[in-house]
């Protein structure tokens, strides 16, 4: 399995996170980006068939326009504005069968970007979004999530992490996972389908603990399985040609 791992940004340990994700898939040959623009001029030399497809983008960044002021310290290092044509280059990838694993901070990446949030089903909303400091969430198996490939199997848990509150989500966005915190209850983990390709949007995963702990690290697993059709039942996508060994 080819591996892209879009890591970096702001206020987070990306560096003890991106080491965590590699182990995570330790069979696949893994990529680490730090610049956006790094990650989707890959996927478009793939695209271009200059090199083998990648199965799977994972984005676990936190790089955004930063317009609101209190921001503006870091906009000149840190800020980015994802263009149309660059979402697109990401869009196909999963459009053509290539997998998406969106972790935590993605949700909050290349704001304003409507390619982007309709891929993900969600997106930060400046206006009403917002999470505590990190603390115990409960998660839970939603109906749905007890059929689906990437949560069946999983019991309640509890992880130390960031919960978002009030993203702006899309009405097809069914919550696999619910995270629950001082009586508040959101979605924290869903999958969808593009095209051919296969989504999977974890808004867990704030630090390197949140992704390591037992039972979070087991449906992380399922999802890099489902997403990027790793198994033999998982027909692979249209895109998909022979590599060579």
């Amino acid at each position: 399995m080819r591996h892209l791992l879009l890591s970096g940004g702001p206020g987070h340990d990306f560096d003890g996170s991106a080491a965590v994700l590699v182990d995570l898939v330790a069979d696949a040959e893994t990529t680490v980006v730090t610049e956006p623009g790094a990650a989707v001029e890959a996927l478009r030399r793939a695209a271009a068939g200059v090199e083998p497809p990648w199965d799977l983008l994972t984005v676990h960044a936190l790089r955004w326009r930063m317009e609101v002021e209190r921001y503006a310290h870091l906009r000149d290092a840190e800020g980015f504005d994802l263009t149309d044509a660059d979402a697109r280059v990401i869009a196909d990838h999963v459009a053509g069968g290539g997998g998406l694993l969106a972790l935590h901070t993605a949700v909050i990446c290349f704001d304003a970007q409507p390619r982007w949030r309709d891929l993900l089903g969600a997106a930060w909303d400046w206006d009403r979004s917002h999470h505590r400091a990190p603390g115990p969430v409960a998660v839970a198996v939603t109906d749905v999530g007890r059929a689906h490939q990437v949560t069946a199997g999983t019991d309640p848990f509890e992880v130390v992490d960031e919960l978002y509150a009030d993203l702006d989500r899309s009405p097809d966005v069914v919550a696999l996972l619910e995270g629950a915190r001082h009586d508040q209850v959101h979605p924290v983990l869903w999958a969808r389908t593009h095209g051919a390709g296969r989504v999977v949007v974890d808004v867990l995963g704030h630090d390197p603990a949140s992704l390591v702990a037992p039972a979070h690290r087991a449906v992380l697993g399922r999802a890099v399985t489902w997403a990027a059709r790793t198994t033999a039942d998982d027909a692979p996508g249209p895109r998909r040609r022979a590599r060579t060994p």
